[in-house]
C-alpha cells in the first residue's frame, strides 16, 4: 500500500477515539482470519498510509481501528481536510493492493457480516442470498447480530448502528421473501 505523501516525514496517526461524532467512516470486512503476522503487515501498512494521506496536497486527520481481528475502520476528520474523490480512491487502490499480496477479500459491498450463534460468536461472512436463505431456514433472524459495513460516521458506530440486532438495521429486508 503506497501513500500520497509528499515528503518523508509522515505525521503521528489521530488516536481513532479522539476523531469526532462527524468523522467520516469507511468500513471493511477481512474475507477470513488473517495469521497474526499478516494482521501485522494489514495493519503497518494502512498505518503507514494513513500517515501520509493527502487530499489536493493537504494532509488527512485520520485514523483506523481494528476490531473482531475482521474488521478495519478507516476515518477522517472532513471538517480539517475533507477527502477528496482522488483521495479515496487512493485508499481503495491500497486495500486492493493488501487483498493481492495477503490473499483475501476486503474491499467491495456485497457480503453479509453476523454473529454466529448470538452475541458472543464468531464472525461469519455470507453472500446476501446465502444470508436471505439461513432466514428462510430460521438459521439467523430478527435477532441475529449483524454488522453493518454501509455506516458512513463516527458517531454512528459510537451510537451502536455497527453491531446490532438485524430487526433495527437494513439486513431485516433480507429477511422477508421478495425483498433486499
Amino acid at each position: 500500500m503506497t501513500t500520497q505523501a509528499t515528503d518523508s516525514t509522515p505525521r503521528p496517526q489521530d488516536p481513532f477515539a479522539a476523531l469526532p461524532d462527524t468523522a467520516r467512516l469507511w468500513c471493511f470486512g477481512v474475507s477470513r482470519e488473517l495469521e497474526p503476522d499478516e494482521e501485522g503487515r494489514l495493519l503497518d501498512a494502512v498505518d503507514r498510509f494513513l500517515a501520509g494521506w493527502k487530499a489536493h496536497g493537504h494532509p488527512l486527520a485520520a485514523s483506523r481501528d481494528w476490531r473482531e481481528g475482521r474488521f478495519l475502520l478507516v476515518a477522517t476528520d472532513d471538517r480539517i481536510t475533507p477527502p477528496s474523490g482522488c483521495s479515496i480512491d487512493a485508499l481503495v487502490r491500497g486495500l486492493r493492493e493488501l487483498e493481492q499480496d495477503l490473499g483475501m477479500e476486503m474491499v467491495g459491498g456485497g457480503p453479509v457480516w453476523f454473529r454466529q450463534g448470538g452475541g458472543d460468536g464468531g464472525v461469519r461472512r455470507v453472500s446476501r442470498a446465502e444470508f436471505k436463505t439461513a432466514a428462510r431456514e430460521g438459521v439467523v433472524g430478527p435477532e441475529t447480530i449483524v454488522f453493518d459495513l454501509a455506516l458512513t460516521r463516527v458517531g454512528e458506530l459510537r451510537e451502536g448502528r455497527w453491531e446490532r440486532p438485524a430487526r433495527n438495521s437494513w439486513h431485516a429486508r433480507l429477511m422477508v421473501p421478495g425483498k433486499g
